[in-house]
């Protein structure tokens, strides 16, 4: 099983998309989750720099309580939590109060499985694939959090910028000088550009997550690949964004996530790299 799966393409991308239908239902669990416990977290440590005492919760984190639906409570048992099919046969409702079930769900899940397939179709089943995985999986959760709050966690960006060092000791997609580079360079960009355009107008055009965000794709991909990322995710948030204020009355004043675009940019890394450096004269 191990040797098809490492001399058989189709076999392990098809394993992956699997494997990826599976992740993309927990990792709606973490997009919807995680930012509730960070603001509880934050909560909690304001509280107790006032000197006040915080009344016990009941627990809460990834894994509990259970998955339930959010307008009556109902519990989701494992016929309705198998990913994607679930939703069509429920036809996008609750069983119980027939609450409508978004299809940002089954969407996750779908698209989730079809970059997990990606990844190993074209890196493989070896460490440059498995890693792929990781980094793929994170950058959609990161999406799906930014879109929502607005938000791009510590809990996710630092460790994907470790990841990305670590995986490149052995130098599996780039040399680890050049990552290194990469993370201090992609951090330190739009560090440079948040302050020119804070001194420049008195308003703040980004977050701080961005920031991080870029160091880790650096770091997973070399200082050669950041230009590429910022020219890729600029271009898809200004035209995003136009298409926004124009056709639908998206308020000028009203920020839009960048994150999105970045991860979108680094996913496009993964697959086109080398070319993007090549074309803009980087490799």
């Amino acid at each position: 099983m191990t040797d098809l799966l490492l001399t058989s393409p189709a076999a392990s991308a098809s394993l992956a998309v699997l494997l990826g239908l599976l992740v993309g239902s927990f990792l709606n669990v973490v997009i919807h989750r995680l930012p509730i416990m960070l603001e509880r977290d934050w909560a909690r440590q304001a509280a107790e720099m006032r000197g006040e005492t915080i009344p016990d919760q009941p627990t809460y984190n990834l894994m509990v309580p259970g998955s339930a639906c959010p307008a009556c409570g109902h519990r989701i048992t494992a016929l309705e939590n198998i990913p994607v099919l679930s939703w069509l046969m429920l036809r996008g409702r609750c069983s119980a109060c027939a609450s409508p079930i978004p299809m940002r769900y089954p969407l996750v899940e779908l698209v989730t499985a079809l970059l997990s397939g990606l990844a190993v179709w074209h890196l493989g089943a070896g460490a440059a694939g498995i890693a792929a995985l990781l980094l793929t999986w994170t950058l959609i959760a990161l999406t799906g959090i930014d879109l929502d709050t607005q938000l791009l966690p510590d809990n996710l960006t630092l460790p994907l910028l470790w990841a990305g060092l670590a995986v490149n000791l052995a130098g599996v997609f780039v040399p680890l000088e050049s990552a290194v580079i990469g993370a201090i360079a992609g951090y330190g960009s739009l560090w440079t550009v948040y302050w020119l355009f804070k001194l420049a107008t008195g308003k703040e055009g980004m977050g701080y997550g961005d920031f991080k965000l870029l160091g880790a794709l650096g770091a997973w991909f070399g200082w050669q690949a950041l230009p590429g990322m910022i020219l890729l995710s600029s271009l898809v948030g200004a035209l995003v964004g136009i298409g926004l204020i124009v056709f639908a009355r998206h308020g000028r004043e009203v920020p839009i996530p960048f994150g999105p675009y970045l991860a979108g940019a680094g996913l496009l890394t993964l697959y086109f790299g080398k070319p993007i450096a090549a074309y803009l004269g980087l490799s």
